[in-house]
Protein backbone atom coordinates (compact mmCIF):
# COMPACT_ATOMS: atom_id res chain seq x y z
CA UNK A 1 0.00 0.00 0.00
CA UNK A 2 1.61 3.09 -0.98
CA UNK A 3 1.76 6.09 0.95
CA UNK A 4 -1.38 9.03 1.17
CA UNK A 5 -4.49 7.05 0.56
CA UNK A 6 -3.23 5.46 -2.80
CA UNK A 7 -3.44 1.31 -2.73
CA UNK A 8 -0.99 -1.02 -3.72
CA UNK A 9 1.42 -3.46 -1.95
CA UNK A 10 3.29 -1.94 0.87
CA UNK A 11 7.45 -1.80 -0.08
CA UNK A 12 10.08 -2.26 2.21
CA UNK A 13 12.22 0.18 3.32
CA UNK A 14 15.27 1.67 3.08
CA UNK A 15 16.49 -1.24 5.92
CA UNK A 16 15.00 -3.79 4.62
CA UNK A 17 11.77 -4.10 6.97
CA UNK A 18 8.28 -3.16 5.86
CA UNK A 19 6.84 0.18 6.89
CA UNK A 20 4.23 -0.96 9.04
CA UNK A 21 1.94 0.88 7.32
CA UNK A 22 -1.10 -0.27 8.80
CA UNK A 23 -0.07 0.29 12.64
CA UNK A 24 0.84 3.80 11.37
CA UNK A 25 -2.94 4.01 9.92
CA UNK A 26 -4.49 3.55 13.46
CA UNK A 27 -1.23 5.08 15.22
CA UNK A 28 -1.21 2.15 17.24
CA UNK A 29 1.85 0.26 18.48
CA UNK A 30 3.07 -3.01 16.75
CA UNK A 31 2.87 -4.34 20.36
CA UNK A 32 -0.93 -3.09 20.35
CA UNK A 33 -3.74 -5.02 22.17
CA UNK A 34 -6.75 -6.05 20.31
CA UNK A 35 -8.44 -3.14 22.51
CA UNK A 36 -5.47 -0.45 21.97
CA UNK A 37 -6.65 -1.20 18.10
CA UNK A 38 -10.33 -1.25 18.81
CA UNK A 39 -10.31 2.05 20.51
CA UNK A 40 -7.81 3.52 17.29
CA UNK A 41 -10.10 2.08 15.24
CA UNK A 42 -13.30 4.25 16.91
CA UNK A 43 -11.26 7.16 17.64
CA UNK A 44 -10.77 7.35 13.44
CA UNK A 45 -14.18 6.50 12.28
CA UNK A 46 -15.77 9.28 14.32
CA UNK A 47 -13.67 11.51 11.85
CA UNK A 48 -13.64 9.58 8.99
CA UNK A 49 -17.45 8.23 8.66
CA UNK A 50 -19.21 9.60 5.68
CA UNK A 51 -22.35 9.73 7.24
CA UNK A 52 -21.21 12.67 9.23
CA UNK A 53 -21.36 14.93 6.17
CA UNK A 54 -23.59 16.27 4.39
CA UNK A 55 -22.02 17.19 1.09
CA UNK A 56 -20.86 14.58 -1.66
CA UNK A 57 -17.58 15.79 -2.04
CA UNK A 58 -16.73 15.53 2.09
CA UNK A 59 -18.94 11.93 1.67
CA UNK A 60 -16.57 10.96 -1.27
CA UNK A 61 -13.15 11.61 0.57
CA UNK A 62 -14.66 10.39 4.06
CA UNK A 63 -15.59 6.87 2.12
CA UNK A 64 -11.36 6.64 0.37
CA UNK A 65 -10.44 7.59 4.18
CA UNK A 66 -12.88 5.37 6.14
CA UNK A 67 -12.04 2.28 3.54
CA UNK A 68 -8.08 2.49 4.30
CA UNK A 69 -8.97 2.43 8.47
CA UNK A 70 -11.45 0.23 7.62
CA UNK A 71 -9.14 -2.24 6.18
CA UNK A 72 -5.75 -1.53 8.76
CA UNK A 73 -8.95 -2.25 11.88
CA UNK A 74 -9.88 -5.68 9.72
CA UNK A 75 -6.74 -6.98 9.37
CA UNK A 76 -4.72 -6.34 12.95
CA UNK A 77 -7.85 -7.08 14.70
CA UNK A 78 -7.85 -10.86 12.88
CA UNK A 79 -5.30 -12.67 14.77
CA UNK A 80 -3.98 -14.54 11.61
CA UNK A 81 -3.50 -11.98 9.38
CA UNK A 82 -1.70 -9.87 11.60
CA UNK A 83 0.96 -12.60 12.46
CA UNK A 84 1.33 -12.56 8.54
CA UNK A 85 1.65 -9.06 8.52
CA UNK A 86 4.12 -8.70 11.21
CA UNK A 87 6.53 -10.98 9.47
CA UNK A 88 5.78 -9.88 5.31
CA UNK A 89 3.98 -7.31 5.08
CA UNK A 90 1.07 -7.04 2.59
CA UNK A 91 3.43 -9.27 0.51
CA UNK A 92 2.79 -12.29 2.70
CA UNK A 93 -0.88 -11.75 2.61
CA UNK A 94 -1.76 -10.97 -1.39
CA UNK A 95 0.84 -14.15 -2.01
CA UNK A 96 -2.01 -16.18 -0.68
CA UNK A 97 -0.46 -17.24 2.33
CA UNK A 98 -3.87 -16.23 4.58
CA UNK A 99 -5.58 -18.81 1.59
CA UNK A 100 -3.62 -21.73 2.62
CA UNK A 101 -3.68 -24.23 4.82
CA UNK A 102 -4.13 -23.33 8.40
CA UNK A 103 -1.27 -21.86 10.10
CA UNK A 104 -1.13 -21.15 14.18
CA UNK A 105 2.41 -20.13 14.85
CA UNK A 106 4.60 -17.18 13.23
CA UNK A 107 7.33 -20.54 12.67
CA UNK A 108 4.47 -21.88 10.97
CA UNK A 109 3.48 -18.94 8.72
CA UNK A 110 7.66 -18.21 8.00
CA UNK A 111 7.99 -22.01 7.05
CA UNK A 112 5.35 -21.82 4.55
CA UNK A 113 6.39 -18.22 3.14
CA UNK A 114 9.42 -19.61 2.66
CA UNK A 115 8.68 -22.78 0.61
CA UNK A 116 6.53 -20.25 -1.44
CA UNK A 117 9.79 -18.23 -1.94
CA UNK A 118 12.11 -21.02 -2.73
CA UNK A 119 9.64 -22.71 -5.51
CA UNK A 120 9.53 -18.73 -7.22
CA UNK A 121 13.69 -18.95 -6.61
CA UNK A 122 13.77 -22.43 -8.66
CA UNK A 123 12.52 -21.18 -11.73
CA UNK A 124 15.40 -18.55 -11.68
CA UNK A 125 18.12 -20.83 -10.82
CA UNK A 126 18.41 -21.98 -14.35
CA UNK A 127 19.23 -18.08 -16.16
CA UNK A 128 21.74 -17.38 -13.08
CA UNK A 129 25.04 -17.06 -14.49
CA UNK A 130 27.67 -15.43 -11.79
CA UNK A 131 30.78 -14.28 -13.78
CA UNK A 132 34.00 -13.64 -11.84
CA UNK A 133 37.95 -13.13 -13.02
CA UNK A 134 41.10 -11.54 -11.82
CA UNK A 135 43.82 -9.67 -14.14
CA UNK A 136 47.20 -9.44 -13.13
CA UNK A 137 49.55 -7.02 -14.96
CA UNK A 138 53.51 -6.22 -13.56
CA UNK A 139 55.08 -3.41 -14.86
CA UNK A 140 58.87 -2.38 -14.94
CA UNK A 141 59.95 1.16 -15.00
CA UNK A 142 63.37 0.43 -15.09
CA UNK A 143 63.08 -2.69 -17.87
CA UNK A 144 61.53 0.04 -19.85
CA UNK A 145 63.96 3.05 -18.89
CA UNK A 146 66.60 0.74 -20.21
CA UNK A 147 64.93 0.63 -23.61
CA UNK A 148 62.96 -2.96 -23.15
CA UNK A 149 59.08 -3.47 -23.35
CA UNK A 150 57.32 -2.06 -19.80
CA UNK A 151 55.30 -5.36 -19.39
CA UNK A 152 57.24 -7.54 -17.03
CA UNK A 153 54.19 -9.74 -16.75
CA UNK A 154 50.66 -10.80 -17.09
CA UNK A 155 48.62 -13.07 -15.31
CA UNK A 156 44.56 -13.47 -16.33
CA UNK A 157 41.74 -15.84 -14.79
CA UNK A 158 38.29 -16.25 -15.23
CA UNK A 159 35.80 -18.33 -14.23
CA UNK A 160 31.94 -18.45 -15.02
CA UNK A 161 29.57 -20.56 -12.64
CA UNK A 162 26.11 -21.69 -13.38
CA UNK A 163 23.71 -23.29 -11.45
CA UNK A 164 21.51 -26.10 -13.91
CA UNK A 165 19.46 -26.84 -10.67
CA UNK A 166 18.71 -25.95 -7.38
CA UNK A 167 21.25 -28.33 -6.11
CA UNK A 168 24.00 -28.72 -9.02
CA UNK A 169 26.56 -26.13 -10.38
CA UNK A 170 28.31 -25.98 -13.03
CA UNK A 171 31.68 -23.95 -12.68
CA UNK A 172 33.76 -22.99 -16.22
CA UNK A 173 37.20 -21.63 -16.00
CA UNK A 174 40.76 -20.60 -17.50
CA UNK A 175 44.08 -19.20 -16.91
CA UNK A 176 47.04 -18.24 -19.02
CA UNK A 177 50.30 -16.48 -17.53
CA UNK A 178 52.93 -14.78 -19.26
CA UNK A 179 56.58 -13.71 -18.19
CA UNK A 180 58.72 -12.91 -20.84
CA UNK A 181 59.09 -15.11 -23.67
CA UNK A 182 57.29 -17.67 -21.79
CA UNK A 183 54.00 -18.84 -20.97
CA UNK A 184 51.38 -21.24 -20.14
CA UNK A 185 47.47 -21.63 -19.26
CA UNK A 186 44.88 -24.47 -18.52
CA UNK A 187 41.61 -24.71 -18.47
CA UNK A 188 39.11 -26.40 -16.14
CA UNK A 189 35.73 -27.32 -15.47
CA UNK A 190 33.97 -28.48 -12.37
CA UNK A 191 30.86 -30.04 -11.25
CA UNK A 192 29.46 -29.64 -7.69
CA UNK A 193 26.30 -30.97 -6.43
CA UNK A 194 25.15 -30.39 -3.15
CA UNK A 195 24.04 -34.17 -1.56
CA UNK A 196 22.23 -32.29 1.27
CA UNK A 197 22.32 -28.77 3.49
CA UNK A 198 25.58 -30.54 5.17
CA UNK A 199 27.41 -32.13 2.48
CA UNK A 200 28.61 -31.46 -1.09
CA UNK A 201 31.18 -32.95 -3.62
CA UNK A 202 33.07 -32.18 -6.68
CA UNK A 203 34.40 -33.44 -9.62
CA UNK A 204 37.15 -31.56 -11.18
CA UNK A 205 39.18 -31.48 -14.65
CA UNK A 206 41.93 -29.70 -15.90
CA UNK A 207 43.72 -29.47 -18.75
CA UNK A 208 46.15 -27.37 -20.07
CA UNK A 209 49.77 -26.49 -18.13
CA UNK A 210 48.66 -28.59 -15.12
CA UNK A 211 46.31 -31.63 -16.65
CA UNK A 212 44.41 -34.13 -13.66
CA UNK A 213 41.65 -35.27 -12.79
CA UNK A 214 39.75 -35.03 -9.27
CA UNK A 215 37.63 -35.40 -6.82
CA UNK A 216 36.17 -33.18 -3.40
CA UNK A 217 34.03 -33.89 -0.89
CA UNK A 218 33.01 -31.38 2.46
CA UNK A 219 30.40 -32.11 5.02
CA UNK A 220 29.73 -29.60 7.96
CA UNK A 221 30.98 -32.02 10.80
CA UNK A 222 29.46 -29.64 13.21
CA UNK A 223 27.70 -26.22 13.90
CA UNK A 224 31.08 -24.32 14.10
CA UNK A 225 33.68 -27.26 11.84
CA UNK A 226 33.88 -28.10 8.08
CA UNK A 227 35.81 -30.73 6.74
CA UNK A 228 37.08 -31.13 2.92
CA UNK A 229 38.80 -34.08 1.23
CA UNK A 230 40.27 -34.42 -1.96
CA UNK A 231 41.83 -36.25 -4.74
CA UNK A 232 43.75 -35.39 -7.81
CA UNK A 233 45.57 -37.64 -10.34
CA UNK A 234 48.05 -35.46 -12.43
CA UNK A 235 48.23 -36.96 -16.31
CA UNK A 236 51.75 -35.36 -16.62
CA UNK A 237 53.59 -37.32 -13.85
CA UNK A 238 50.74 -39.40 -12.78
CA UNK A 239 51.63 -38.10 -9.48
CA UNK A 240 48.74 -38.69 -6.51
CA UNK A 241 47.93 -35.33 -4.51
CA UNK A 242 45.25 -36.10 -1.19
CA UNK A 243 43.88 -32.83 0.48
CA UNK A 244 42.18 -32.59 3.53
CA UNK A 245 41.23 -29.18 4.94
CA UNK A 246 39.53 -28.39 8.32
CA UNK A 247 37.83 -24.62 9.03
CA UNK A 248 36.70 -23.81 12.48
CA UNK A 249 34.20 -20.66 13.39
CA UNK A 250 36.21 -19.96 16.67
CA UNK A 251 34.49 -16.87 17.69
CA UNK A 252 31.24 -14.85 16.29
CA UNK A 253 34.39 -12.62 14.24
CA UNK A 254 37.31 -15.28 14.03
CA UNK A 255 37.71 -18.57 11.84
CA UNK A 256 40.79 -20.86 11.92
CA UNK A 257 41.83 -23.57 9.22
CA UNK A 258 44.23 -26.22 8.59
CA UNK A 259 44.91 -27.45 4.90
CA UNK A 260 47.30 -30.69 4.09
CA UNK A 261 48.59 -31.84 1.28
CA UNK A 262 50.17 -35.12 0.68
CA UNK A 263 52.05 -35.80 -2.76
CA UNK A 264 54.51 -34.91 -5.14
CA UNK A 265 54.68 -31.56 -2.60
CA UNK A 266 53.55 -32.23 0.47
CA UNK A 267 52.87 -29.29 2.42
CA UNK A 268 51.15 -28.08 5.62
CA UNK A 269 49.83 -24.54 5.83
CA UNK A 270 47.70 -23.01 9.26
CA UNK A 271 45.54 -19.53 8.36
CA UNK A 272 43.84 -17.79 10.63
CA UNK A 273 41.01 -14.96 9.88
CA UNK A 274 39.38 -12.02 12.05
CA UNK A 275 36.85 -9.80 10.60
CA UNK A 276 34.93 -6.93 13.09
CA UNK A 277 32.82 -4.06 12.09
CA UNK A 278 35.74 -1.67 11.52
CA UNK A 279 39.01 -4.60 11.73
CA UNK A 280 40.02 -7.08 9.82
CA UNK A 281 42.86 -9.56 9.68
CA UNK A 282 44.36 -12.43 8.49
CA UNK A 283 47.83 -14.84 8.14
CA UNK A 284 48.81 -18.01 7.24
CA UNK A 285 51.94 -20.13 7.77
CA UNK A 286 53.20 -22.57 5.82
CA UNK A 287 55.56 -25.13 5.88
CA UNK A 288 56.96 -28.17 3.43
CA UNK A 289 60.15 -29.83 2.58
CA UNK A 290 60.48 -26.82 -0.16
CA UNK A 291 58.74 -23.93 1.39
CA UNK A 292 58.44 -22.33 4.10
CA UNK A 293 57.03 -18.82 4.89
CA UNK A 294 54.61 -16.74 6.40
CA UNK A 295 51.90 -13.85 5.23
CA UNK A 296 49.26 -11.75 6.89
CA UNK A 297 47.78 -8.63 6.28
CA UNK A 298 45.70 -6.16 8.98
CA UNK A 299 42.83 -3.89 7.47
CA UNK A 300 41.02 -0.89 9.15
CA UNK A 301 37.91 0.83 8.35
CA UNK A 302 38.34 4.72 8.79
CA UNK A 303 34.67 4.91 7.56
CA UNK A 304 32.33 2.70 5.63
CA UNK A 305 33.96 3.90 2.49
CA UNK A 306 37.74 4.16 3.24
CA UNK A 307 40.54 1.78 4.60
CA UNK A 308 43.95 1.28 5.44
CA UNK A 309 46.01 -1.82 4.72
CA UNK A 310 49.09 -3.10 6.48
CA UNK A 311 50.83 -6.66 5.25
CA UNK A 312 53.52 -8.59 4.92
CA UNK A 313 55.39 -11.93 3.24
CA UNK A 314 58.35 -13.67 4.77
CA UNK A 315 60.04 -17.30 3.95
CA UNK A 316 62.43 -19.08 2.23
CA UNK A 317 61.94 -17.41 -1.05
CA UNK A 318 60.19 -13.91 0.02
CA UNK A 319 60.44 -10.71 1.94
CA UNK A 320 57.98 -7.93 1.42
CA UNK A 321 56.42 -5.66 3.66
CA UNK A 322 53.35 -3.35 2.00
CA UNK A 323 51.14 -0.51 3.64
CA UNK A 324 48.20 2.08 1.77
CA UNK A 325 44.95 1.88 1.61
CA UNK A 326 41.56 2.48 -0.10
CA UNK A 327 38.50 3.21 -0.71
CA UNK A 328 34.83 2.59 -2.03
CA UNK A 329 33.97 4.70 -4.93
CA UNK A 330 30.39 3.22 -5.46
CA UNK A 331 28.33 0.42 -4.43
CA UNK A 332 29.81 -2.37 -6.30
CA UNK A 333 33.66 -0.54 -7.00
CA UNK A 334 36.80 0.02 -4.53
CA UNK A 335 40.32 1.33 -5.72
CA UNK A 336 43.59 0.35 -3.23
CA UNK A 337 46.42 1.63 -3.47
CA UNK A 338 49.33 0.22 -1.79
CA UNK A 339 53.39 0.70 -1.59
CA UNK A 340 55.11 -2.85 -1.06
CA UNK A 341 59.51 -2.76 -0.35
CA UNK A 342 61.03 -6.54 -0.97
CA UNK A 343 63.88 -8.20 -2.08
CA UNK A 344 62.68 -7.41 -5.81
CA UNK A 345 62.83 -3.50 -5.29
CA UNK A 346 60.07 -1.01 -4.62
CA UNK A 347 56.76 -1.12 -6.44
CA UNK A 348 53.44 0.47 -6.39
CA UNK A 349 50.46 -1.25 -6.82
CA UNK A 350 47.47 -0.34 -8.16
CA UNK A 351 43.98 -2.59 -7.68
CA UNK A 352 40.49 -1.98 -8.65
CA UNK A 353 37.66 -4.52 -6.97
CA UNK A 354 34.45 -4.55 -8.62
CA UNK A 355 31.99 -6.69 -7.83
CA UNK A 356 33.78 -10.44 -8.51
CA UNK A 357 36.33 -8.90 -10.93
CA UNK A 358 39.58 -7.97 -9.84
CA UNK A 359 42.17 -5.64 -12.11
CA UNK A 360 45.82 -5.64 -10.02
CA UNK A 361 49.00 -3.80 -11.29
CA UNK A 362 52.00 -3.88 -9.53
CA UNK A 363 54.90 -0.98 -11.04
CA UNK A 364 58.58 -2.21 -10.28
CA UNK A 365 59.42 1.81 -9.37
CA UNK A 366 63.01 0.75 -8.42
CA UNK A 367 64.92 -2.47 -7.48
CA UNK A 368 67.13 -0.41 -4.65
CA UNK A 369 65.60 0.17 -1.76
CA UNK A 370 65.82 3.68 -1.79
CA UNK A 371 63.54 5.44 1.32
CA UNK A 372 62.79 8.50 -0.96
CA UNK A 373 61.51 6.08 -3.50
CA UNK A 374 59.31 4.22 -1.20
CA UNK A 375 58.05 7.91 0.32
CA UNK A 376 57.11 9.01 -3.00
CA UNK A 377 55.45 6.17 -4.02
CA UNK A 378 52.73 5.91 -0.71
CA UNK A 379 52.76 9.57 -0.66
CA UNK A 380 52.02 11.03 -4.48
CA UNK A 381 49.45 8.62 -5.71
CA UNK A 382 47.43 9.57 -2.70
CA UNK A 383 47.97 13.33 -2.68
CA UNK A 384 46.90 13.27 -6.49
CA UNK A 385 44.00 11.07 -5.51
CA UNK A 386 42.63 13.81 -2.96
CA UNK A 387 42.82 16.54 -5.20
CA UNK A 388 41.37 14.54 -8.17
CA UNK A 389 38.58 13.28 -5.74
CA UNK A 390 37.89 17.04 -4.14
CA UNK A 391 38.29 18.95 -7.61
CA UNK A 392 36.97 16.74 -9.95
CA UNK A 393 35.28 13.27 -8.04
CA UNK A 394 32.89 14.65 -5.99
CA UNK A 395 32.18 17.83 -7.69
CA UNK A 396 30.96 15.58 -11.07
CA UNK A 397 29.53 12.55 -8.50
CA UNK A 398 27.78 15.41 -6.97
CA UNK A 399 26.24 16.89 -10.29
CA UNK A 400 24.93 13.29 -11.20
CA UNK A 401 23.37 12.28 -7.75
CA UNK A 402 21.48 15.84 -8.45
CA UNK A 403 20.35 14.72 -11.24
CA UNK A 404 19.55 11.74 -10.82
CA UNK A 405 17.11 12.87 -7.93
CA UNK A 406 15.72 15.66 -10.40
CA UNK A 407 14.81 12.31 -12.65
CA UNK A 408 13.27 10.34 -10.05
CA UNK A 409 11.25 13.30 -8.65
CA UNK A 410 9.89 13.88 -12.30
CA UNK A 411 9.44 9.99 -12.57
CA UNK A 412 7.21 10.01 -9.56
CA UNK A 413 5.39 13.53 -10.17
CA UNK A 414 2.30 11.84 -10.67
CA UNK A 415 2.01 9.05 -7.83
CA UNK A 416 3.14 11.91 -5.50
CA UNK A 417 0.82 14.54 -6.69
CA UNK A 418 -1.52 11.89 -6.38
CA UNK A 419 -0.45 10.87 -2.55
CA UNK A 420 -0.09 14.76 -1.74
CA UNK A 421 -4.14 15.02 -2.67
CA UNK A 422 -4.82 11.89 -0.73
CA UNK A 423 -3.11 13.26 2.11
CA UNK A 424 -4.74 16.94 1.75
CA UNK A 425 -7.77 15.39 1.58
CA UNK A 426 -7.21 13.22 4.96
CA UNK A 427 -5.55 16.50 6.89
CA UNK A 428 -9.07 18.26 5.92
CA UNK A 429 -11.07 16.25 7.43
CA UNK A 430 -8.78 16.35 10.27
CA UNK A 431 -8.85 20.05 10.68
CA UNK A 432 -11.57 20.66 13.29
CA UNK A 433 -10.46 18.23 15.71
CA UNK A 434 -7.19 19.16 15.26
CA UNK A 435 -7.66 23.24 15.93
CA UNK A 436 -9.70 22.33 18.93
CA UNK A 437 -7.53 19.90 20.32
CA UNK A 438 -4.79 22.85 19.32
CA UNK A 439 -6.84 25.47 20.78
CA UNK A 440 -7.50 23.59 24.36
CA UNK A 441 -3.52 22.77 24.82
CA UNK A 442 -3.29 26.53 24.32
CA UNK A 443 -5.21 27.70 26.83
CA UNK A 444 -3.65 25.72 29.60
CA UNK A 445 -0.09 26.24 28.25
CA UNK A 446 0.38 22.58 26.82
CA UNK A 447 1.85 20.87 23.89
CA UNK A 448 0.90 23.13 20.32
CA UNK A 449 2.56 22.05 17.64
CA UNK A 450 2.76 25.15 15.43
CA UNK A 451 4.98 24.08 12.55
CA UNK A 452 5.68 20.20 11.48
CA UNK A 453 7.27 19.26 7.89
CA UNK A 454 7.94 15.90 6.74
CA UNK A 455 10.30 15.00 3.64
CA UNK A 456 13.52 15.05 2.58
CA UNK A 457 14.88 18.08 5.06
CA UNK A 458 18.82 18.04 4.34
CA UNK A 459 18.14 18.10 0.63
CA UNK A 460 15.95 20.65 0.95
CA UNK A 461 16.67 24.74 0.52
CA UNK A 462 16.02 26.99 -1.66
CA UNK A 463 19.01 27.28 -2.78
CA UNK A 464 19.86 23.79 -3.09
CA UNK A 465 16.61 23.74 -5.17
CA UNK A 466 17.52 26.25 -7.78
CA UNK A 467 20.82 26.29 -8.54
CA UNK A 468 22.36 22.68 -8.10
CA UNK A 469 18.52 20.34 -8.80
CA UNK A 470 17.01 23.47 -11.54
CA UNK A 471 13.98 22.02 -10.04
CA UNK A 472 11.46 23.98 -12.59
CA UNK A 473 7.74 25.37 -10.61
CA UNK A 474 5.95 21.58 -11.87
CA UNK A 475 7.73 20.05 -9.42
CA UNK A 476 6.77 19.91 -5.63
CA UNK A 477 9.37 20.79 -3.13
CA UNK A 478 10.29 17.07 -0.99
CA UNK A 479 8.52 18.70 2.09
CA UNK A 480 5.37 17.72 3.43
CA UNK A 481 3.56 20.37 5.73
CA UNK A 482 1.90 18.08 8.76
CA UNK A 483 1.21 20.09 11.33
CA UNK A 484 -2.26 19.17 11.23
CA UNK A 485 -1.94 15.45 11.47
CA UNK A 486 0.22 15.75 15.34
CA UNK A 487 -2.12 18.39 16.33
CA UNK A 488 -4.78 15.31 15.82
CA UNK A 489 -2.26 13.24 17.56
CA UNK A 490 -2.28 15.31 20.56
CA UNK A 491 -4.13 12.98 23.34
CA UNK A 492 -5.83 14.79 26.42
CA UNK A 493 -3.34 14.43 28.48
CA UNK A 494 -1.19 16.90 26.16
CA UNK A 495 1.27 14.16 24.57
CA UNK A 496 2.44 13.26 21.67
CA UNK A 497 4.03 9.63 20.68
CA UNK A 498 5.08 8.19 17.10
CA UNK A 499 5.98 4.86 17.41
CA UNK A 500 9.58 3.47 16.64
CA UNK A 501 9.90 0.92 13.84
CA UNK A 502 7.00 2.82 11.79
CA UNK A 503 7.79 4.73 8.60
CA UNK A 504 5.48 8.15 9.29
CA UNK A 505 4.52 8.21 5.61
CA UNK A 506 1.64 5.74 6.81
CA UNK A 507 0.23 8.35 9.22
CA UNK A 508 -2.96 9.32 8.54
CA UNK A 509 -2.58 13.44 6.82
CA UNK A 510 0.92 11.71 5.55
CA UNK A 511 2.24 10.85 2.10
CA UNK A 512 5.69 10.64 0.99
CA UNK A 513 6.51 13.59 -0.70
CA UNK A 514 10.16 12.33 -2.06
CA UNK A 515 9.94 8.18 -2.87
CA UNK A 516 13.66 6.74 -2.57
CA UNK A 517 14.96 9.67 -0.57
CA UNK A 518 15.84 9.98 3.38
CA UNK A 519 13.26 11.82 5.36
CA UNK A 520 12.78 13.10 8.43
CA UNK A 521 10.57 14.75 10.76
CA UNK A 522 11.54 18.19 11.62
CA UNK A 523 8.71 19.64 14.38
CA UNK A 524 8.44 23.19 16.33
CA UNK A 525 6.44 23.32 19.08
CA UNK A 526 5.12 25.06 22.33
CA UNK A 527 5.11 23.91 25.87
CA UNK A 528 4.49 25.84 28.82
CA UNK A 529 5.26 28.67 26.28
CA UNK A 530 8.29 27.92 25.35
CA UNK A 531 9.86 27.24 22.21
CA UNK A 532 10.91 24.06 21.21
CA UNK A 533 12.29 22.43 17.97
CA UNK A 534 13.24 18.40 17.56
CA UNK A 535 14.25 16.12 14.45
CA UNK A 536 13.83 12.97 14.18
CA UNK A 537 14.61 10.23 11.36
CA UNK A 538 11.54 8.21 9.17
CA UNK A 539 11.76 5.07 11.72
CA UNK A 540 12.52 6.91 14.60
CA UNK A 541 10.59 7.00 17.99
CA UNK A 542 9.55 10.79 19.60
CA UNK A 543 7.74 11.30 22.72
CA UNK A 544 5.97 15.19 23.13
CA UNK A 545 6.85 17.16 25.54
Amino acid sequence: MSDGGVHGREKLGEDGVHGRELYARLHVSPDASDEDIKKAYRVYAQVYHPDKYQSHQMQDIATENFQRIREAYEILSDERKRQIYDIYGMEGLVSGLELGPKLNTPEEIKAEFERMKQRQEEEKFAAHVRPSGSWLATLSLPQFLKGGGIMKGMVMSSEVQSHVSRKDTIVLGGNMAVSGDSGGGAATAMFRHQISSASSMEVVASAGLRSLLGFNTSRHLSLHSTGTMGISVSFKDGSVNLENTWTRQLSESSSGNIHLILGADPNIAVGWQRKEERNSAAGELKFGPTVFGATGHYTHHFSSKSHGRIGGRIGSNALEFEIGGGRRISDYSTIRMLCSLGFEGIFWKFELHRGSQKLIVPVLLTRALSPLVATAALVLPSSLYAFLKVCVIKPYYRKRENQKILDKRQKTLSQVLEARAAASNAQTLLQNVANRKQKKQAERGGLVITKAVYGNLKGHSEKEEETTLGIDDELPLPILDVTIPLNFLVDDSGQLKLHEGIKKSGIMGFCDPCPGEPKQLEVSYTFRDHPYKVVVDDYGGLQLP
